[in-house]
């Protein structure tokens, strides 16, 4: 063997060995912690302690979620002890039947009981080996707010079933995960000595879903309807721009009992602020808008003949009209609600407005046209989607006759006054009123702001931007001057109450075919000189709109100026 060779060998081996001690060195330093994982994950026995889920925050940050601390009983099965005393006493703390502890210590997987803060008291005096406390976050309160919007999770699985918790699924779910294990030999008992380790499952970030809701102002407008014993709606819109700061439905639910309310007849799961009711006299707000855009058209568009001209009544001037209590139109009565008292007599638009004359604006219908009144109704949102639905919240679109048919005039007095085919949701009525107050401008609807990571940084934009010109500045200001009339000396009173500015709105009380079944509406708009919120009322079978949907409206927006809003 040449000298060359020699050294050839030696190199090669001394290349091995460096090799094999770098392996080792890994092994032992780097992976040490990893293998010692895998070696302890094959001889565990685990157990999911808590799927922590994203917030549902409102637009300040504040949460509708995991707002409340509860306690979980950890209990080490393994450490269970013989002592039939001892175990009573844990089993009468946590409410236990007394053989219960029995068929766990088998089983060696740790045990996880909820309990509360009087069983975490009684616990930790206990001062027990084998029975500790983990604290966690409550998802749902009792008495939590927006429930219809933020929805529910299933309690065998925690996933959304309903609402911004099913919409945002992939975002809010597991969160934050954690497992607590405990160590087994091979033959599958635990080992004391190793007892119970924890491991956290979280991934990276945690995915926080931010709506356009008030907090403060969402449990306003709650604790107004509780107060009541409202069965409705409310929707709180901020007319400047569009988002809504509050959007409830009565009665609501308890989120973790939902099985009891399937079959109940109160309809607690039902999202009253984004279904579609009879409308009423709202629509006269329509009556208007269509009128003041359009003031060249006249009573004779419709080919209606002279003996209905008769029967109907007549406009003198620009727009005086004398009211006898009803109208006649091809021999179908449409009553007003003066018509006991022998009709308004003389009423000018305003007047008529404010006393919610169905004879005049029947009329002024008929003038217009039906094409020219169900145009405007759609540019306002009446029959469409508004949006929110993309966001995450279920919404009917409501009901609108299409405009390229002909309809008799009996069809136009009809939903002159907001009755027949026409319905509408307490969401589209609260942007009616927003696109009013806002001089004719109507812009995008949100309830979702975005998905944002736990220090409240956007990830991801959810809200949609944009407006249109639905009506004149001109047009706007006539009609909020009319809203005003209404609750300064007309159905509407009863919206205006302390010191808070004035109101702008408008009553509805709305037949919806049955005779026992009325209900009540008031929408309007506040402060009077510089409109900044909209809110509509909606009360199921409540009657009389000015009555009982106004005072609603004035306790609302006072308590919302009272506390800085």
């Amino acid at each position: 063997m040449t000298v060359k060779r020699a050294y050839a060998i030696c190199a090669a081996i001394f290349a091995l060995f460096a090799v094999l001690i770098a392996r080792f060195a890994y092994i032992q330093i780097i992976s040490a912690g990893s293998l010692e994982e895998a070696a302890f994950e094959q001889r565990m026995s685990n157990t999911g302690v808590e799927k922590l889920r994203g917030n549902i925050l409102d637009r300040n940050l504040i949460s509708f979620t995991n707002r409340n601390q509860k306690y979980i009983a950890f209990i080490k099965t393994a450490l269970i002890p013989d002592s039939q005393s001892e175990r009573q006493q844990v089993c009468e703390i946590l409410g236990l039947a007394p053989d219960a502890l029995d068929g766990l210590i088998s089983s060696g997987k740790p045990e996880m009981i909820q309990t509360d803060e009087k069983g975490r008291e009684a616990i930790l005096k206990l001062d027990k080996e084998w029975v500790s406390i983990l604290n966690s976050l409550e998802r749902y309160e009792e008495n939590g707010l927006a429930k219809h919007i933020i929805g529910y999770i299933s309690r065998r699985d925690q996933i959304g079933q309903t609402g911004i918790e099913k919409a945002y699924e992939r975002e809010l779910k597991n969160n934050i995960v954690f497992e607590i294990g405990a160590v087994k030999d091979a033959a599958n008992n635990t080992i004391k000595g190793l007892g119970y380790r924890a491991k956290d499952l979280s991934s990276d970030k945690q995915l926080d879903i931010k709506l356009t809701l008030d907090y403060h102002i969402q449990k306003i407008v709650e604790d107004v309807l509780d107060k009541n014993s409202i069965s409705g709606a409310v929707v709180v819109e901020d007319i400047l721009t569009g988002d809504i700061l509050a959007i409830a439905s009565m009665p609501d639910y308890d989120q973790y009992k939902i099985e009891r309310y399937l079959d109940s007849s109160g309809n607690e799961l039902f999202n009253k602020a984004t279904a579609a009711y009879n409308l009423g006299s709202i629509f006269k707000l329509i009556d208007a808008a269509a009128y003041y855009e359009n003031p060249q058209k006249d009573f004779f568009n419709e080919n209606i003949s002279m003996q209905d001209i008769y029967n109907a009544g007549r406009f003198y001037g620009n727009d005086m009209y004398y009211c006898e209590g009803a109208v006649n139109i091809n021999n179908l009565i449409f009553k007003c609600s003066s018509y006991y008292e022998g009709g308004h007599g003389w009423l000018n638009m305003e007047k008529a407005f404010a006393v919610s004359c169905n004879s005049y604006f029947i009329n002024l219908a008929c003038r217009g046209g039906y094409s020219n009144l169900i145009d405007m109704a759609r540019k306002f949102g009446l029959g469409g989607l508004t949006g929110i639905s993309r966001q995450g919240i279920k919404e009917a679109a409501g009901s609108l006759p299409a405009s390229d048919t002909f309809y008799s005039q009996a069809d136009i007095a009809n939903l002159s006054i907001g009755q027949g085919k026409l319905l509408a949701t307490p969401l589209q009525v609260a942007d009616i009123v927003a696109t009013v107050a806002n001089g004719g401008i109507k812009n995008k609807i949100n309830i979702v702001d975005s998905i944002v990571d736990s220090d409240g940084n956007k990830v991801k934009n959810i809200r949609t931007k944009g407006w249109q010109r639905v009506i004149t500045k001109e047009t706007s200001d006539k009609l909020m001057n009319l809203m005003k009339a209404c609750t300064e000396y007309g159905t509407g009173t009863d919206a205006v109450a302390g010191y808070y500015g004035g109101a702008g709105g408008k009553t509805g009380s709305a037949e919806t075919g049955s005779p026992d079944v009325v209900h009540a509406w008031f929408a309007g708009y506040f402060p009077a000189l510089e409109p900044r919120y909209s809110i509509a009322v909606f009360i199921e079978n409540g009657h009389n709109g000015g009555k009982i949907a106004a005072p609603i409206f004035a306790e609302i927006a006072e308590t919302m100026l009272e506390k800085g809003y």
